[in-house]
């Protein structure tokens, strides 16, 4: 065992001098050839005209300043995007020339004493403001909304639930199943997930992310880094991502200091436990350097990582695959069936570490079997700015950034198909389909 460990020390500094003579003597980047790479740099302005509906305040602006915190939390994408389409060139005041409507609502912006966001509103105010819209112009009603895109950055999007198993019996709000949904939530074969959607980052703090960088040429010289929660906090031995034992209260807290809006409040009944496998396995391994604990140096550390575990949460996704990839560690991605952001142009294969969730005990051996020149290519990769410009929404805003790319898939889905034009007086959307709480006015 001491020589193991022995040989991966070495292995440790021959990694961290190959980085420091890539910085030194090469720009520490590489761009992804192909396709790929080309989607991430395309240009969406002159592709695509986007109508911004003038809604009533009390959608968006009054919610806001009720509670500001709404600007800070992980689904302040919503926000950001209004904002940015506001005073973006691709924005059309003509709608008969527009290619895409866009309805600006803050539905998450619902917190709790403690910061953390509401759904249970949400599909009533989305019902509200399309009613509104359809009573008002005429383009709702002749697509029924398929030429309508929504920003739902929920745990679980349009399914408006933070628990899975509810947002499963939910499923998406009936009245949106027709438009492109743009949100954070992304898993294959599953019920809150259309065909069509497009799947973004959850927002991260460009300026605070920005203002703990440190040196390019730093040594990574932690292999595995993670911090966060292992466990659910119900004491559920079936369910949750998190899965099986309590944990004290202190330690939520400090998880809460770290992630503020990803605690969860009560278990999934999903039966996995990816977090609770990786603890177990490698608590006492010196290879990995993960803890619940809040550091305050948790920008820094990551940037002194080789690898940064992104396994599953309460969702499958959560801002440490965003933090990964703007501090250049490698994301190791523990989330079956996940669809990642921008899947389309970021090419995930290539500057990320895939482990399914039953693999967890062999995450020692998985990740030490990766030859230091594959390691290598992907941090070259990771450097490169367009890469992390794609999963921030910076302010101002940047030519390839996040508010870019979700324009670019909306570029890509047109010309929309004759198919979305309804016939005079036809009907696909049952609007009174649903819980008949959803029903109530808003």
């Amino acid at each position: 065992m001491r020589k193991c460990l022995w040989l991966w020390g070495f292995l440790f500094i021959a990694l961290g001098f190959a980085w420091s003579i890539t910085a030194e003597r090469n720009p520490c980047t590489e761009r992804i050839s192909g396709s790929a790479g080309d989607v991430l740099e395309d240009d969406p302005v002159g592709r695509l005209k986007v109508y911004v509906y003038e809604l009533p305040s009390k959608y968006n602006k009054k919610i806001l300043q009720k509670d500001p915190r709404c600007l800070s939390h992980m689904f302040a994408a919503e926000i950001f995007m209004h904002g940015f389409l506001l005073s973006s060139p691709v924005r059309t005041l003509n709608p008969e020339e527009a290619d895409w409507f866009y309805t600006p609502i803050y539905a998450t912006c619902d917190l709790t004493p403690t910061g953390l966001p509401l759904p249970f509103k949400s599909p009533r105010m989305v019902r509200s403001a399309i009613q509104l819209i359809s009573s008002s112009w005429p383009y709702w009603n002749r697509t029924e909304g398929a030429d309508h895109f929504f920003v739902v950055p929920h745990d679980f999007g349009g399914c408006f639930h933070y628990q899975e198993e509810k947002a499963i019996e939910r499923g998406i709000l009936p009245i949106l199943r027709r438009a492109t949904l743009v949100q954070t939530f992304g898993q294959h074969n599953h019920v809150c997930l259309n065909e069509g959607s497009i799947t973004i980052p959850p927002y991260a703090p460009p300026q605070k992310m920005q203002a703990r960088q440190i040196p390019p040429d730093t040594p990574r010289s932690i292999f595995v880094y993670f911090r966060g929660l292992f466990y659910d906090v119900n004491n559920d031995p079936e369910g949750g991502y998190y899965a099986r034992y309590f944990l004290p209260k202190e330690t939520l807290m400090n998880d809460l200091m770290l992630h503020p809006y990803e605690t969860p409040l009560t278990p999934l009944m999903s039966g996995r436990g990816a977090r609770a496998a990786v603890w177990e396995n490698f608590k006492s391994n010196p290879l990995f350097d993960i803890s619940t604990e809040h550091p305050t140096t948790y920008y820094e550390d990551m940037q002194r990582a080789i690898f940064c575990l992104c396994p599953l949460g309460w969702a499958p996704w959560s801002p440490r695959l965003v933090e990964a990839v703007v501090f250049g560690c490698i994301p190791v991605i523990i989330a079956d069936d996940i669809v990642l952001p921008f899947a389309d142009a970021i090419p995930w294969e290539e500057i990320g570490v895939f482990v399914a969730e039953e693999d967890v005990p062999k995450l020692d051996k998985i990740l030490t079997s990766i030859p230091p020149h594959v390691i290598l290519r992907k941090q070259r990769l990771l450097a490169n700015p367009s890469m992390k410009r794609a999963m921030l929404f910076p302010q101002p805003t940047l030519p390839g950034d996040a508010f870019h790319q979700i324009l670019n898939g909306l570029a890509r889905k047109l010309p929309h198909p004759k198919s979305v034009y309804l016939k005079p007086g036809e009907k696909i959307l049952n609007w009174t389909a649903g819980p008949i709480t959803d029903l109530k006015p808003w």
